[in-house]
């Protein structure tokens, strides 16, 4: 007698099969997403470290204030002046749907001396005076900067300024 089709059997040995492959397949292009998106926030970064140094040589069209950073206030709302030609998708991280760098980067982080803890959600931009303290208005001497960013993992970075 000529046998047509599968047993239960074979079945589910093929069905078992290909939901471990599925399994394997989807962890490991989450994984993928995940070094995607970790990469774009240091690119992002390093992208807001230079537009930042560039304000520090050049300053904005018409300034005569050159040879500092930008303070948190003159930040807020001032992103593409202060930033000049900075695409504004690097002023925001990966899966946040703001466009403004207000809501990317906490700005808002006034104690001295505290280690911002930004998120994977979140740049944190920490303009200094030269003493360490934090430099939150305009009238204020920013000589340095750092900027701190964390991958999907936890790790915390930090890119500091090269004019200090």
């Amino acid at each position: 007698m000529k046998r047509h089709g599968f047993t239960i059997v074979e079945l589910i040995i093929i069905i078992t099969v290909m939901g471990i492959l599925l399994t394997l397949g989807v962890v490991n292009l989450s994984g993928s997403q995940a070094n995607a998106r970790d990469a774009e926030r240091k690119s992002d970064l390093e992208t807001i470290a230079i537009h930042l140094e560039t304000f520090y040589t050049s300053g904005t069209d018409g300034s005569l204030t050159l040879g500092r950073y930008p303070s948190t206030t003159e930040l807020i709302g001032n992103e593409q002046i202060i930033l000049r030609d900075i695409d504004t998708n690097s002023l925001k991280a990966p899966g946040v749907s703001s466009s403004s760098l207000v809501a990317a980067i906490n700005t808002l982080q006034t104690t001295a001396g505290v280690t911002p803890s930004p998120t994977k959600d979140t740049y944190v931009y920490q303009p200094l005076k030269s003493d360490g303290l934090l430099c939150v208005s305009s009238d204020q001497d920013c000589q340095k900067f750092n900027l701190y960013y964390a991958f999907e993992n936890g790790t915390k970075y930090i890119i500091t300024s090269k004019n200090q």
